[in-house]
């Protein structure tokens, strides 16, 4: 339920909710798998803790024909065998650009990425993240 006092960013911002929609829309044409970039946002809404995007992106991952056991397992993903290189990678990457720890060893991060990714590929997760990271702080200033 929300609060009485909550903004209806679509409404109050909708240029701007437009724009971002826009930049979603390029990113999903850009190649990026689809169960990679659902394992993107969702790990970054977990690490922002917002339950409305936690909620969205397992739904739409399900719907999309991610396994229940990779979803469950992905809070934990670097103790279980079941992400690619790839995706190990990229949520490497995730869990780097969003809690932003000072001790974070991008180059090593950056290293590893080209060796699985193009530099466009990169380019392409790195705003996947930016988006995200954006849309959980949109979502919320309203909980």
């Amino acid at each position: 339920m929300l609060a009485e006092n909550t903004i209806n960013h679509a409404v109050s911002g909708g240029d701007l909710m437009s724009a971002l929609t826009n930049v979603e829309q390029l990113l999903r044409g850009k190649g990026i798998e689809k169960a990679l970039h659902h394992l993107i946002l969702l790990r970054a809404s977990q690490i922002n803790k917002c339950a409305f995007c936690v909620d969205m992106h397992t739904r739409e991952a399900r719907e999309d024909g991610e396994t229940d056991q990779r979803l469950d397992h992905l809070i934990v993903w670097r103790q279980m065998d079941e992400y690619t290189p790839r995706e190990r990678a990229a949520l490497a990457w995730v869990e780097a650009l969003t809690e932003l720890k000072p001790e974070a060893d991008f180059s090593s991060l950056r290293t590893t990425l080209k060796e699985l990714f193009s530099d466009e590929e990169i380019s392409t997760i790195t705003t996947i993240v930016a988006m995200i990271n954006l849309w959980n702080r949109v979502q919320i200033s309203n909980h």
